[in-house]
């Protein structure tokens, strides 16, 4: 096995993933860790974070011992619509309510692929709609508005 990475992109999401690790782990330090028997608020975060760089560093690891793929281009697309999309959500919830800042953030979203068309962004608007309004308002009973007092509702 070479010590050479061939596979840049296992490298560098290895990387990535061992300092965002890092950066949470080293968030959790002010935070009372406690035991495995009394646990305190900062030893839940202290695990995931040494698991997540654990996992970074076998990552990282196997870039050393394969052939990788080069990077391809960036898809910007895909990153104006994907990103923006849960943060209008989260800004809008309250004002419009659950069902239309769904609705709308799922015709966001949607706009990422560039072969979604108008009428099947609709339609897959209305089904994500539909079917969270089920699960998440009737089936599991959280309370929140369906429609907001942006609305008048």
């Amino acid at each position: 096995m070479s010590t050479k990475p061939k596979d840049m992109t296992d490298l560098a999401a290895g990387l990535l993933l061992m300092a965002a690790a890092g950066f949470f782990g080293w968030q959790t330090l002010d935070l009372e860790i406690g035991t495995s028997l009394r646990m305190g608020p900062g030893y839940f975060p202290m695990v995931l974070s040494i698991l997540l760089f654990i996992l970074g560093a076998l990552i990282a690891l196997k870039s050393l011992g394969r052939e990788g793929e080069p990077f391809g281009q960036i898809s910007w697309r895909g990153m104006a619509f994907i990103l923006p999309a849960p943060v209008f959500f989260g800004l809008t919830v309250r004002g419009l309510g659950f069902v239309p800042a769904l609705f709308i953030t799922t015709l966001i979203a949607a706009q990422a692929s560039v072969r979604m068309r108008p009428i099947p962004a609709l339609i897959l608007a209305v089904i994500v709609t539909f079917l969270s309004t089920l699960i998440f308002s009737y089936g599991l009973g959280l309370p929140f508005r369906r429609f907001g007092p942006w609305l008048g509702m």
